[in-house]
Parts: structure tokens; sequence; C-alpha cells
């Protein structure tokens, strides 16, 4: 690589939109190889970029029409569907390929905050929150039926009502059934798909989530205290930790933002509910299995093969039986991978989008 010596380099340089997406791409390189950059750091010399697209100034702006910066960050939103406050994350240009961002348990679109603005340099991405997660309306298990079919279903309606027809997904932990439920309804609109931690396979699940297989069925008493034992932060921090190669790269955030959330008066109720409802996901692993096999999405996967509910058999003899088009990125990490490997995540996902969704 050929170091940038002196300002008059960068005068050469043709300072587009474009540039500077690539400067931001090597300065993210950077994270995972220890690149040494010496005398002008290419983190200058990218201000030095963004100066000269008038981001901070007056100059000419050549991408989406509130620039590069403003399209990188989040913005908040709330979408009314059937009655519920859906809030989501969005950022980068709508006219660019969008990835839906589909949460797991017991987290919600936070879990992508750091993913985001990796991704909406090249790509439209928005990350909503299901009801009774998040920042999203929480009625209670006695007013609304917390199912995966009915999750889905507001996410269906979500995505029209957003205005995204076609899209790749995002899916980990719940975020699997959700997402793999709507490729099935919806086939067409599925561009590609990238899968961390999430499940499709009875050989996928280890002793310790077999209980989500039989408990909608016996509703067992005894089980349902113990799962409401589940719901305590000691397990919500045993989920980011357990199986981290290092755990200090693990934020307390993370799991004491889940925590508060977890804690909400009610919200044991529709926990219990979902895991009870988690049987129909399990009914459903021959549908999606025909959905992979017919249709072949493209399809990658960033798997923390250390989790303790989802075991990397149900990607070997799973996934990797049933899609052709795949690619497999173990991680030396757990359940929450993407708290510990969120840079290396990033640069694969993004180089997986752009060689595998169409361009707009």
């Amino acid at each position: 690589m050929h170091a940038l010596t002196s300002y008059n380099d960068i005068d050469n340089l043709q300072l587009t939109v474009s540039t500077v997406r690539l400067i931001q791409g090597v300065i993210l390189m950077g994270e995972i190889y220890r690149i040494k950059i010496k005398s002008l750091s290419l983190a200058a010399a990218g201000l030095i970029a963004l100066f000269a697209t008038g981001i901070f100034g007056q100059g000419n702006q050549t991408g989406a029409k509130s620039g590069v910066l403003a399209s990188n960050a989040a913005s908040y939103r709330t979408a009314r569907i059937d009655g519920l406050d859906i809030f989501y994350r969005e950022a980068g240009d709508p006219r660019r390929p969008t990835v839906l961002l589909l949460h797991g348990f017991p987290t919600s679109s936070f879990m992508f905050r750091d993913l985001i603005p990796r991704l909406s340099a090249n790509f439209h991405v928005i990350a909503p929150d299901y009801p009774g997660f998040g920042q999203s309306s929480m009625p209670r298990a006695d007013e609304f039926e917390y199912t995966f079919e009915n999750l889905t279903n507001v996410i269906d309606k979500f995505t029209q009502s957003v205005g995204i027809s076609k899209y790749s997904i995002y899916v980990q932990d719940y975020g699997s059934p959700i997402g793999f439920r709507l490729a099935v309804k919806h086939p067409e609109r599925i561009e590609s798909i990238i899968i961390q931690n999430g499940n499709a396979y009875e050989t996928g699940l280890s002793d310790a989530a077999a209980f989500l297989k039989t408990y909608g069925e016996t509703r067992d008493p005894k089980l349902t205290e113990q799962l409401k034992g589940f719901l305590n932060v000691e397990t919500t921090k045993f989920q980011y930790l357990h199986g981290a190669k290092d755990p200090s790269r693990i934020s307390p955030d993370t799991w004491t933002h889940d925590q508060a959330l977890l804690d909400r008066k009610g919200n044991a109720e529709i926990q219990i509910a979902l895991f009870a409802d988690y049987s129909s996901n399990v009914k459903a692993y021959p549908q999606w299995h025909e959905y992979f096999r017919k249709y072949q999405p493209p399809t990658l996967v960033v798997w923390g093969r250390n989790d303790p509910f989802f075991r990397v058999e149900g990607v070997e003899d799973g996934y990797k039986k049933d899609l052709k088009n795949i690619e497999v990125n173990y991680f030396d990490g757990g359940h929450f991978a993407l708290e510990e490997y969120g840079a290396e995540i990033g640069i694969l996902i993004d180089r997986f989008l752009s060689r595998s969704t169409p361009k707009k």
C-alpha cells in the first residue's frame, strides 16, 4: 500500500463520496489487520475529504441529498401499524439496496447500533423493534397475541408502510423465525440472507434450548417458573458473555439496556408467551428448508461457535446442505458475536451485499 505522505498527494485525488467511502473502508480494515499508517494518516485524509466534498463547508455534494455524514447517521422513527407504534432505526440512501435487520431475544434494534453506521455508507439500513421489545408499543399479553406469526405479520406490514419492496435480511435468534416467515410469504422480495446465530434446524438446538420444542404443548408450571427466572439480569448477562473470547469487549450497556426493558411490568408474560410459541418455529422448519432449496438465496453466515443455545451443527448439517450459494464464517465468540466482532462482521457483510444484491 502506498502511504499518503503529504497534502500534495491528496490534491491529486478526486474527493467524491466514493473516495470518502473507500477511505472509510480502509480505516475499518485497519481495525482488523492493525494496519500501521505512517506520516499522514488515512483518518486525516478522510477528514480532509469530508471538508473537500462540502460536508462541513459549502462544497459540492455528490452523495445522498443530505450528505455522507447525514446518510450514515441513524434516524429514529416510528411507524403506526395496526394501532401499534413500531419504532425503527434507519440510515443510508433509500435509493441503494436495503438491508432489514431483525433482532433477537432479549434485545432490540439496539443490538445494531454500531453495525448500522458501518453499513449505511453503501446500503439503506432499517432495523425495527418488534411489539413488546425495545421502543415499540408493548400491549399486554391479554391484549395482543404474542406469537411469531403475529410478530411476522406486523413486520410484514411495517416493510410495506416504510416502502421497501425488495431487501436483504439479517437474522439473529428471534429474527430467524420472523425473517424466514417473511421469506416464505414473499420470496420475490428477498435479495439475500445474513444469518448470525439464528437457528432453523432441530440439530442446531442445544440441550439448553431443547425445552423450546415442547414447552408450548406442556406448559409445565415448574418450567414456567424456571423460565421466569430466565428473565433475570444474571441470565441476560450470561447470554452476552458466555462463549466470548474476550468478555472485556462486550459492553455492559448491552445487558443493562435489555434488562431495563425486560423488567417492565407485564413484559415477563410477553416473553413466556413467545417461549410457549417457539414450538411453532420448530414445526415450520421443513417449510423453511423447502424455501432454501427452491429459491437458493445468496447467504452469508457469521456465527459465534460458542453459542450455548444454537450449535454449529445447524450450520454444518443444515444450512450448508440446503443452500448452494453460501459463505460461512465462524468466530470464537458466543450468541451475540456481533458485540465482540462488529468490525469484522461489518466488513464481511459489506463485501457480501456488494456482490450479491442488484444495484439500483
